[in-house]
């Protein structure tokens, strides 16, 4: 803009310029005029396709981009079916060698106290599904546009009503139905919360098995329900509880142990 401002002042002329239209007047010519109006015109032209091309290449990338962003959508959504028909396959899996297993123990005593012993520890690492009565907790984020970064669901969040609902004696929990173990992470990746590298949708149902009254008088005034009463009145942000007579969780993923070592005598019982 400054160098168009030169160009149409009376200052823009050097004194080489001067010199030539003094000489021009003295001859009676008219005033030399077309060259400078000719630079105005280049100057103003190139700048016009300058803009025309940038507004182009700006054109022609965002169609490119949304097409790259769909492909990814497509392709997390075809890599989440994938891994649900496998963890599918596994459950089925599980569930037919506990059956055969179940089967081979029930012959002998030993037998049945093996079992015992093995459904424990099965409950302990949510190994085996469980189901029984359940505390149920719904969160959402807030409607479209009411309020700010606030009004959503964090990783954190669900974090402090799980660890919650654990201390409250909650004997098994889920989160949008995938089981939690003594390993399993609730972590944020953007704007998306995951559990065990999972994507969740919202809204967010966490369900805790155990006795529902002690549940629901354990969360009342805890951390979790305070924070998540002020987001709601503050941000209107989605919490809710119910009580379900009979609710079902999964076996929770189990990590293969890689490494182990005897248990020396005075270490049992720890």
């Amino acid at each position: 803009m400054s160098l168009l401002a030169e160009l149409f002042s009376a200052r823009a002329a050097d004194p080489g310029y001067a010199d030539a239209a003094a000489r021009r007047a003295a001859r009676g010519e008219p005033p030399g005029t077309r060259g400078r109006g000719a630079g105005v015109l280049l100057v103003v032209a190139l700048v016009g396709v300058l803009l025309a091309v940038a507004g182009a290449e700006a054109r022609r990338r965002e169609p490119v981009a949304a097409q790259e962003r769909a492909r990814l959508v497509k392709e997390i959504r075809a890599r989440t079916a994938e891994s649900d028909a496998l963890r599918r396959r596994a459950d089925a899996a599980r569930a037919e060698a506990e059956r055969l297993r179940a089967a081979a123990l029930a012959g002998t005593d030993a037998g049945h106290r093996a079992r015992r012993a093995l459904s424990a520890a099965q409950a302990a690492a949510a190994a085996a599904p469980a189901r029984g009565a359940a505390l149920v907790v719904t969160v959402d984020d807030a409607p479209h546009g009411a309020g700010d970064g606030g009004g959503r669901v964090y990783d954190q969040d669900l974090q402090v009503l799980v660890n919650d609902l654990w201390g409250a004696g909650a004997t098994a929990i889920g989160v949008n139905g995938l089981r939690l173990t003594a390993t399993s992470a609730i972590r944020g990746a953007g704007e998306a919360v995951l559990v065990d590298y999972r994507p969740l949708t919202r809204p967010y149902t966490v369900t805790a098995l155990g006795d529902p009254e002690r549940l629901s008088a354990a969360l009342a005034g805890s951390a979790a329900d305070r924070r998540l009463a002020a987001l709601r009145d503050r941000y209107r942000l989605r919490y809710e509880r119910r009580v379900r007579s009979d609710a079902r969780l999964p076996a929770g993923t189990v990590p293969e142990p890689r490494h182990a070592r005897p248990v020396e005598e005075g270490e049992r019982g720890r």
